[in-house]
Order: structure tokens, then sequence, then C-alpha cells
């Protein structure tokens, strides 16, 4: 009996799209209708919004086995997610023009704060993976919070069948699986300390991941209402710096110190291990060796393409994914605002030109990203400097944000169930390793932001 493998596709229409865009707008939707939820756990209160169900109802449907959903119709939301962190980078942009007197009175500290995203989950995770002898996989899974930059640099420095590149895809499946979640739950709670300035967390929530920068900020917002508008621009832009300055930290910086770093705290059981290898019997032990570093490395091997065949990209029309995700948007905008209003519709028409625009640019210089281009306009467009800002910045903010990273991560949960499988392979360490990596960047960060606020000012 023979067998056929079912061949993957790289592009989707409507005949895809529609399916995964009308369950992403009954779950959006209907969360919306439920609202959030607050937690009292004692030594603070942790914030559960409207995104978080959404991934967790999303996540829920997509590994349910009574009417599974297929890998594509999951492959299409992660592509959705993609075009929908355009649109929330639109959204915050109109939150930074206005914001700009509170962003320059930051002053360096803007900056400063950039070495505890940077470097956060070195001085912190690393030690913890050496301690749990995670190997030489500690050096790519700590570098860095490992989103997508980071395969190209530890590929080209160590290979892709390398334990350090096995590192950043666990670490990658686990920020996938967790990161949104997590972070919602952590800076709800640090915020409600009220220890903190809100311009010092907004700046600690720009890790350099939309979905997790939306989270963060979303806590911080709800803890100190009154300055939405200059947390949320703060958050922007301290996400995007992390974002543009990462690479060139990554290579530069942040994973050769790792591998120092590494090297230093494994120092004395390297020096153990070669010790017995010349006391022993050198050539049997170097044969073993070889066998077991040979195995190590198809292992990892079938774990990078597991991973490359989940996350996989499928190719969407610009119009259809434009299309569905203003549908999903409008419809959740006008949920959190308790009506329909055409304002939310202009509001959309905005931001939608804004994206287009942005893309078009991004297009013709080929070295410039669109989100680059879509902060760098809208922050233009809706500073006093601009002659429309007030028009502009009165229609876009009828579209609250947090219901575009409700529509956003409801569309992530419904792409995880690809993901699952994965977990098995990352093994349970990377669990304490990536919370304590995405603390260590949120609060060192947040940290050195406080006292360099303070010294500014």
């Amino acid at each position: 009996m023979s067998t056929t493998k079912t061949a993957r596709i790289d592009k989707a229409g409507t005949k895809l799209t529609i399916p995964i865009a009308a369950l992403a707008l009954v779950i959006a939707v209907a969360v919306q209708f439920i609202g959030q939820a607050k937690i009292d756990v004692g030594i603070g209160a942790i914030i559960i919004f409207p995104m978080v169900w959404g991934l967790i109802v999303g996540l829920l449907v997509s590994i349910q086995k009574f009417k599974p959903l297929g890998l594509d119709l999951q492959r299409v939301a992660a592509a959705l997610v993609g075009v929908a962190v355009l649109l929330l980078v639109a959204r915050l942009a109109f939150n930074i023009g206005p914001s700009l007197p509170s962003l320059i009175k930051a002053g360096p500290a803007l900056l400063l704060q950039e070495v505890g995203h940077l470097l956060g989950t070195i001085v912190l995770a690393l030690p913890l993976a050496v301690l749990l002898r995670m190997g030489k996989a500690t050096v790519g899974a700590t570098f860095s919070l490992d989103r997508e930059p980071s395969f190209a640099m530890v590929s080209e420095k160590y290979g892709p069948d390398s334990d350090q590149y096995r590192g950043v895809l666990a670490m990658y499946v686990f920020g996938t699986l967790f990161g949104a979640v997590f972070i919602t739950l952590l800076t709800s709670l640090v915020a409600n300390w009220k220890i903190f300035d809100p311009l010092a967390l907004a700046m600690g929530a720009g890790v350099g991941s939309g979905s997790m920068m939306a989270a963060s900020a979303a806590s911080i917002v709800a803890a100190y209402p009154a300055d939405q508008e200059a947390i949320l621009g703060m958050a922007a832009v301290s996400n995007l710096i992390t974002t543009v300055l990462g690479v060139y930290v990554g290579i530069y910086i942040a994973l050769p110190l790792a591998d120092r770093f590494y090297k230093a705290l494994t120092r004395k059981q390297t020096a153990r291990e070669a010790a017995a290898v010349t006391a022993g019997a050198p050539a049997e032990r170097s044969a073993a060796d070889i066998d077991r570093e040979a195995a190590q490395a198809e292992e990892n091997r079938l774990f990078r393409e597991r991973v490359a065949e989940s996350s996989a990209a499928i190719k969407l029309p610009l119009w259809l994914s434009l299309s569905v995700l203003t549908v999903l948007g409008i419809a959740t905008a006008s949920v959190a605002a308790k009506g329909f209003s055409l304002t939310i519709v202009a509001g959309y028409a905005i931001m939608l030109a804004l994206v287009l625009v942005s893309i078009a640019l991004a297009k013709a210089t080929r070295k410039i990203s669109a989100i680059v281009f879509i902060t760098t306009i809208g922050a233009y467009i809706s500073s006093p400097w601009f002659f429309g800002a007030e028009a502009l910045n009165a229609a876009v903010k009828t579209v609250d944000f947090l219901s575009i990273a409700t529509v956003m991560l409801t569309l992530a949960g419904l792409s995880l169930g690809k993901d699952i499988p994965l977990l098995k392979n990352i093994g349970w360490k990377i669990i304490p390793v990536g919370l304590v990596a995405i603390t260590a960047s949120f609060l060192l960060s947040t940290v050195i932001a406080e006292f360099a606020l303070g010294l500014w000012h």
C-alpha cells in the first residue's frame, strides 16, 4: 500500500483565508465582549485582557481533535499575524507624535535602558542555563530573546546543526507559545506595585517583539490610565530601538559576550573532561565523542527541519490580508467602543494608507523595513508639526489599540497548534530559562530606565 504526502502550498487565497478569518472574528468579538478580568494574587494584582483570552481560546481551537484545524489554515493565520503587526505599529505611531515632548524629556534614558533589553538575558538567564546543564545550547538560548533575526546570526557563526542553533530554536518556540501570556502577567504584577515610573515600565515593554510589547504596554496602561498616550508612544519607540539595534548588538556584542561568559562559567567542567580524556584511553573516548556528536548533530538537524516546517511562511495577497484584518479590526474596535462609528472606519482608512505607503517605500529602498517607515511617518503626521495632525489623531484614536492586539493574538493562537508538538523537542529546561530571560529583559531595562530618568530629570 502506497502513501502520499500532501504537498505544502506556498500561496493561499480566499478559499483558505475566509474560513480562518471568520473563526477569528467570532473569537475576537466574543472575548472583547467578555472584557478583562482582575485577579488579586496577594503580592499584587494581575489583569487578564481580551487579547490574552483570544490567544488562549485560539490555541484551544487549534489543538482540539473534534474538528482539527488544518496546517495550511494555521499557516494562513500566522501570515495574517505578520500583517496585523503592521497595523498595530501604525496605531501606536499615532501615540508617538503627541508624546514627542515626553520622549525628548526622557533623553538618554531611552537609549541607556536598551542595555537591559540587549544584555539582560545574558546576565541572568545564561548562568541559570549553565546550572541546568543545557550545554552549548545555552549560548543560543540566552544571548537574546531569540526572534527571527537571531537565526541568521547563530547559523552563520556556529552552523545550522549546532547545539547553539538548537538553543535559538528552543527559545523561539518557547517565546512563540508562552511569551505574550507570561509578559502580560509579569508586567501587570510589577505595574500594580506602583514603585516604577510608568515611562520606565513602558521602556521595559519594548523587548523587540510586537505581540509581547503590546501585551506588556496594555498592562501598564491599565495601571496608569492617565498616562496612556505617553506609555504607548514610549513602548513603541523602545521596541523599535530594540529591534533595530538588536541585530548589530547581537552580532558584535551579545553573541560573542554570551559565548565567552559561557566558556568562563564552564571552564572547570571543560578542564575536568579534558583531564579525564588525557588520563584514560584517548582513542576510544575520541571515537565515542565523535559518535555522540554526530548523533546530536542529526537530532539538531531534525529539530531544525521540524521548526522550519512549522514556521514555513505562506503568501497571501496584500489586498486580501488588509481587507480581512480591517473587517476584524472594525468589528472588534466597535465592541471595545460600545458601538459602531464611522470615525472608527476613518481611523482604519488612515492606518491602511500609512501601511500601504510604508510597504511601497520599503520595497523601493530594499534596506529599510516597513515598520521603520510606519513609525517615522506616523509619528510625524500625528505630531504638532503637521498641519493635519489634529484631524488625523481624532480619527485614529477612536480605534482602541487593544482591539488590534486582540485580533492579532487571536490569530496567533489559531496558528499555534502546529507548534505544540515541538514542545517535546525543546525539553523542560528551556521553560525556567525562558521565563528568566523575559523577566530579565523587562525588569533590568525598567530598573535602568528608572534610575536614568531620575538622573536626567
